[in-house]
């Protein structure tokens, strides 16, 4: 969304939004992609997000009116991209 690139769904994070009952919307990661209602999808990237951003593509993407509040996401981007990547996912030591 942010970049505008395509790529596989599992290398994607899926956000959705979701309005608590004072009507604030706020942005949240769906990382397992199991929330319910309609999703934008992003590279989990601090670039791609700030673009998607700075375009305010959310607001388009996911149908809501007012900028909704993207601290969650940026919160879960991140923590992405500080986590250390791992070469072999799924082996173990022995």
């Amino acid at each position: 969304m942010g970049c505008r690139g395509t790529d596989s769904w599992s290398a994607l994070l899926r956000v959705v939004a979701e309005t608590d009952d004072a009507g604030v919307t706020r942005l949240v990661p769906d990382p397992r992609h199991l929330m319910p209602g309609r999703g934008a999808w992003l590279h989990p990237t601090g670039g791609c997000l700030d673009q998607a951003l700075r375009r305010r593509a959310f607001g388009r993407a996911l149908r809501v009116g007012a900028g909704p509040d993207p601290a969650a996401v940026v919160a879960h981007v991140e923590a992405h991209d500080r986590a250390p990547t791992t070469g072999g996912a799924g082996t173990t030591a022995g």
